[in-house]
């Protein structure tokens, strides 16, 4: 939980100050170094929260399928490692997406459609991004479709053991401690993947604004 919430601020912080300082100021220009630095937090951000949501749905897993046994899977030490290795996998991970974005040449149009996020900086580009999307779509397979898959597995194995709760207390607790966290993860992850995995569209700006409000807004609210 406090991993996803230094996410969440983390998340604004990167983000929404640059956004009221155009809707402010007349000058809204920024420089390619930050422009850059802007969208390597943004993928590192929205990287390891995919991750550390799976971890989320395995520790509600544990804590409803396994009660008797949750402090010993689920130590201190357990989740230490798990919120380690996320962040840094995925911090190299938006590393390689940075490298892979430097060696492109930019000749024009400056102008990005919404803030630094890697589609609206590759549209930059005056060269072949073809390689540039073909990481991206594997990290997308990668980095949504399978773990999306667990948090499936997680919670239809949750709903089995809910379903053979005897008492309505019982179930309503297990219910309520799980349907927020679902919400979360069925909005976060339904939205990357229409962005990122859908074939491009005339509508592809203003879903990646909508995707860009959410995860800088709305997502960072609902956590809680």
């Amino acid at each position: 939980l406090s991993n996803l919430a230094i996410i969440d601020m983390s998340y604004a912080s990167n983000n929404v100050p640059k956004m009221l300082a155009n809707l402010v100021s007349q000058n809204k220009t920024m420089s390619f170094v930050n422009c850059l630095t802007q969208t390597y937090l943004y993928l590192t951000f929205a990287h390891t929260e995919c991750l550390i949501l799976v971890v989320m749905s395995y520790d509600r897993y544990v804590a409803i399928c396994h009660p008797l046994h949750y402090s010993v899977i689920m130590s201190w030490r357990v989740c230490m490692v798990l919120a380690v290795r996320s962040w840094v996998f995925n911090s190299l991970l938006a590393l390689v997406h940075l490298v892979l974005i430097l060696r492109l040449p930019f000749c024009g149009p400056r102008e990005v459609n919404h803030f630094c996020e890697i589609l609206s900086v590759l549209k930059l580009a005056c060269a072949d991004t073809g390689l540039n999307q073909l990481v991206i779509f594997a990290a997308c397979v990668f980095i949504l479709v399978g773990p999306l898959c667990l948090v499936l597995v997680s919670y239809t194995r949750i709903l089995f053991a809910i379903l053979r709760i005897q008492s309505g207390e019982g179930r309503k607790k297990a219910f309520s401690t799980c349907s927020s966290h679902l919400c979360v993860v069925r909005l976060f992850f339904g939205f990357a993947m229409v962005v990122y995995m859908v074939p491009d569209s005339n509508q592809r700006e203003e879903k990646e604004k909508i995707l860009a409000l959410f995860y800088n807004l709305f997502n960072p609210m609902l956590n809680p």
